[in-house]
């Protein structure tokens, strides 16, 4: 999972300080309101609301947009949209799969925006099934390295449900299966370990190794959909080295 991880993760930095903040802030912004939506207005009791919360934090998304989420989610402030999570399917350069998750409260319009992002980046879309069977829905939380060893990590989180801890370089990935998403985050949080985001995603079961040019392509792909504000997130099942990466992101 490490090339595909490293990348987003690295990536997410990038945009906090990046131009792109704006698009990563909205969407983070989203996730509340959904999350609101679905489990209601107290993160304490709504655990998902809880990390979409803690993930706009840790990207410095302002405390006033983050309680106006919270508020129009839950029905307490007007203008809350009526959101519909949507996966489309396909593959892009490479035959690297692609599941591709839209937060989106126009159907039209997020099918087309994805349909011309793969079709213009040498993806073409895959029907229902075909594609979602690749991946697993698995609870990942991505813990900041700083004085942290692999085996601190792992200590505190073995007991909750843990399934393995991967080492993405500046941080470490944890992987449980979706359903102990948040006894993991909590025995973190017990463990006095800080960490960036604990959210259930989709982990590929198989990768393909992708050389600098195959790299280019599906990070191009990838950048093309998350230029949608409908793409919330993009998941592929892509793998490269730390070396390719370096080149292919320059």
């Amino acid at each position: 999972m490490s090339g595909h991880s490293k990348w987003a993760t690295t990536k997410h930095k990038k945009a906090v300080i990046d131009a792109k903040r704006g698009k990563l802030f909205a969407k983070l912004i989203k996730n509340i309101e959904v999350a609101a939506r679905m489990g209601g207005a107290d993160p304490d009791g709504n655990p998902t609301l809880y990390d979409a919360i803690q993930k706009a934090k840790k990207s410095s998304v302002p405390n006033k947009n983050i309680d106006s989420a919270v508020k129009r989610g839950a029905g307490l402030e007007a203008g809350g949209a009526d959101y519909e999570t949507i996966m489309y399917e396909g593959y892009g350069p490479n035959g690297v799969a692609v599941l591709i998750e839209c937060l989106t409260d126009n159907r039209n319009r997020a099918a087309s925006d994805v349909r011309v992002a793969m079709t213009r980046n040498g993806g073409s879309m895959a029907d229902p099934g075909s594609v979602s069977y690749l991946f697993n829905r698995k609870g990942v939380v991505i813990v900041p390295k700083g004085e942290l060893a692999e085996d601190d990590v792992l200590g505190a989180v073995l007991d909750a449900g843990a399934e393995e801890v991967n080492d993405l370089g500046e941080s470490f990935e944890v992987l449980s299966e979706a359903t102990d998403l948040v006894a993991v985050r909590s025995a973190l949080q017990d463990a006095g370990i800080d960490y960036d985001s604990a959210e259930a995603n989709f982990v590929p079961t198989m990768q393909i190794e992708l050389d600098e040019e195959g790299a280019k392509k599906i990070f191009k792909l990838i950048d093309a959909l998350e230029d949608s504000d409908d793409v919330q997130n993009v998941f592929a099942n892509f793998d490269v080295s730390d070396e390719v990466m370096e080149k292919a992101s320059a």
